[in-house]
């Protein structure tokens, strides 16, 4: 177990190393130096035994952090904002806005963050006419994805919004088992209809499980 804060050396604690030796620092130092305060070390260990693992963080929520003795609101908002920066980052690739050339370039973007989710979500990449990125992801439904409860204008309106020349969509699959359902390729055939009369392309449509994805398009799912 860590000693307390206070116990330790300047050079030994977590905001210390994080300024000097970031790449030597454990996880639990880098959510010590995040959460702060004199019992960074202590909070950090139970947020992670909350979570189960640090890649837990990606998909946790705010009750995730406010369920942990001794985590207010502002601490948890701090942590919150760690991850969405973190997920805002990964789509980015040294200033530039990434090109989508392949499914392989928008799973690059969307796996890390997707793959290990535990409710299903629909997510949009908005794309100009050289299909680069217009943005972040945009999350547009969460839970239960019943294909019919789907408005396919709602799809097309954060596009038209842009101006993007396309979009791609992905969602994942809580299963792990990224095999499209027919409800998924129903839902992909409406996409691809519904861009042609806004002049917006469906680019693609991906789906994702755990280290792995489908693309409907180069499957020929829904593309017709």
């Amino acid at each position: 177990m860590k000693p307390t804060l206070n116990a330790l050396p300047c050079r030994e604690r977590p905001a210390w190393r994080l300024s000097y030796q970031p790449e030597n620092c454990t996880s639990l130092e880098v959510l010590a130096a995040l959460i702060g305060g004199s019992r960074q070390f202590e909070l950090a260990q139970s947020v992670l035994g909350r979570l189960g693992s640090i890649d837990a963080l990606a998909r946790a929520d705010p009750n995730d952090f406010l369920g942990v003795e001794g985590i207010g609101p502002v601490t948890a908002a701090r942590l919150l904002a760690a991850k969405e920066l973190g997920k805002r980052i990964a789509t980015q690739h040294n200033g530039d806005r990434p090109v989508i050339r392949s499914p392989e370039d928008a799973a690059a973007l969307l796996m890390p963050w997707m793959q290990d989710l535990e409710q299903e979500r629909l997510v949009l990449l908005l794309l100009d006419t050289r299909h680069a990125l217009l943005g972040g992801p945009i999350e547009l439904y969460k839970g239960s994805l019943n294909t019919s409860l789907i408005r396919v204008g709602e799809v097309f309106r954060a596009g038209i919004r842009a101006n993007a020349a396309a979009i791609l969509a992905a969602h994942n699959h809580p299963s792990n088992d990224p095999t499209p359902s027919p409800e998924d390729v129903s839902l992909t055939k409406a996409m691809v209809e519904a861009g042609r009369l806004v002049d917006i392309d469906l680019l693609d449509h991906l789906i994702i499980g755990h280290g792995r994805y489908v693309s409907l398009k180069a499957r020929g799912l829904g593309f017709s």
